[in-house]
């Protein structure tokens, strides 16, 4: 499977968080790209050690990112439904224009406890 590539301009950068005994780290960064009347929001995941090059990124730079899918299924036991999850894990990115509005402050502390999902609605 090769790789693809998507770029945008940095909307969000989230602080890295720690999931698990094991410490799996992961870092969210949201793309906006404008697509006709609203904009395109395409969520990106830096994994492991590469969370701490998305400290070079800030909000407003123009990136391309190259990612790869990541899909697994899931099943709480054998009576459950079974889900599937995708994710764009970043694998490298490239700063194509730096954004007027660059972050002074340092970046976000990494979050050390474990994170349980949310019982909020998704809007969608």
């Amino acid at each position: 499977m090769s790789d693809a590539i998507v770029q945008g301009t940095v909307h969000l950068i989230e602080a890295t968080k720690t999931y698990g005994q094991n410490g799996f780290r992961k870092r969210l960064v949201v793309l906006e790209q404008p697509k006709g009347r609203f904009a395109n929001y395409i969520p990106v995941n830096f994994i492991q050690d590469d969370c701490d090059s998305a400290d070079e990124m800030h909000v407003g730079d123009e990136v391309e990112i190259t990612y790869r899918l990541s899909g697994r299924k899931w099943q709480r036991d054998p009576s459950s439904d079974i889900r599937f999850f995708l994710d764009a894990e970043a694998i490298s990115f490239q700063i194509l224009t730096p954004g007027v509005d660059e972050q002074i402050a340092p970046p976000p502390a990494e979050q050390s406890e474990e994170i349980t999902p949310l019982d909020e609605d998704i809007p969608f």
